[in-house]
């Protein structure tokens, strides 16, 4: 039997390591050994204090989760390892899966993607927060030369922000509460702005601060029939929207979008895997080491995960290292 660590959520506010058993791996299955993991801020810190809503507990599983929400669970899913056991042609390899924080486990061999060349495996661990990003913009894609504002500069803001700096003739504007994301603003290739001093007028808005501020502060920044594009996610906190000021005569639109599936204007001719490894090309680009400010070794997680959810460790993305 192959053994391995693994990390379970206990909510409220509490995670533990526990000892894993292994089973052997198939003809299909591949042995993967863990390099890093990265902390979902947002959805594991709503995890950890139980906070998942009865009703959509079912939708928010993880691929490769344990036990049931609210908890305890083994929850997850931005894992970067090597195949220590599997088909030749992943034999060796780096890849992304979207699996828990652990340090070997077996999967079929279909649910890995190599990482590309390009890519380093401490940068990889972006993989699954790109590909929401990705999503976000095949749902309410830019044009050339469109004013586009992003607020939050958040995992997932930040990488929206990034693609769509890559927009031809764009104007790419980050709104965040912290002047301390200007110099992340900069180096994904946008301006940077306080909520009170960001721009109007905007083609798209993309909301990603998940508060209620935030949301508001979108909707004043939309300009006429422009739409705001809401990736925030909530958990169980009711969220106060004032369609009673510009949304009506401005005629806005205010759209969601969610990773759990593909979005519309390609679910017919693009995959799951194939929005995962283009988001995974993507992230070729250096400047997304700048979404990276801090790292743990696996064993400090029990003691850094709650402080990540409580907001007492300030990070953008969290690696941890095994």
């Amino acid at each position: 039997m192959i053994r391995a660590r693994a990390l379970w959520f206990v909510p409220p506010g509490r995670t533990e390591i526990r000892e894993a058993d292994l089973p052997e791996p198939g003809p299909d299955d591949v042995l993967v050994r863990t390099l890093y993991t990265a902390v979902s801020r947002g959805t594991e810190s709503l995890v950890l204090q139980g906070r998942v809503p009865a009703g959509l507990r079912a939708t928010m599983r993880a691929p490769f989760q344990e036990g049931d929400l609210p908890g305890p669970v083994k929850y997850g899913y931005l894992n970067v390892g090597v195949v220590e056991h599997g088909p030749a042609a992943l034999a060796g390899r780096t890849v992304f899966c979207l699996y828990p924080h652990q340090t070997r486990y077996v999967v079929p061999a279909a649910a890995v993607l190599p990482v590309p060349d390009g890519v380093p495996a401490a940068r990889a661990v972006l993989g699954g927060t790109m590909e929401t990003a990705v999503n976000a913009l095949w749902d309410a894609p830019p044009l050339v030369g469109d004013r586009i504002t992003v607020v939050g500069g958040g995992m997932v803001g930040a990488c929206v922000a990034a693609l769509a700096a890559r927009t031809p003739g764009a104007d790419v504007q980050l709104v965040d509460v912290d002047p301390a994301r200007a110099d992340l603003a900069r180096r994904l290739g946008a301006r940077f702005a306080l909520p009170p001093d960001a721009d109007g007028d905007r083609d798209l808005v993309v909301h990603a601060s998940a508060s209620s501020a935030g949301l508001a502060r979108a909707l004043e920044l939309a300009a006429p029939e422009a739409t705001v594009l809401e990736l925030s996610w909530y958990g169980d906190r009711p969220v106060t929207v004032p369609l009673g000021e510009v949304f009506h005569p401005r005629r806005l639109v205010v759209r969601s979008s969610q990773v759990g599936a593909v979005a519309p204007a390609r679910r017919d001719r693009r995959t799951f895997t194939d929005r995962l490894a283009l988001a995974l090309d993507l992230l070729a680009d250096p400047a997304l080491d700048a979404l990276i400010t801090g790292e743990s070794a696996f064993d400090e997680l029990p003691e850094v995960l709650p402080r990540l959810a409580d907001g007492s460790l300030a990070a953008l993305c969290h690696r941890v290292r095994y």
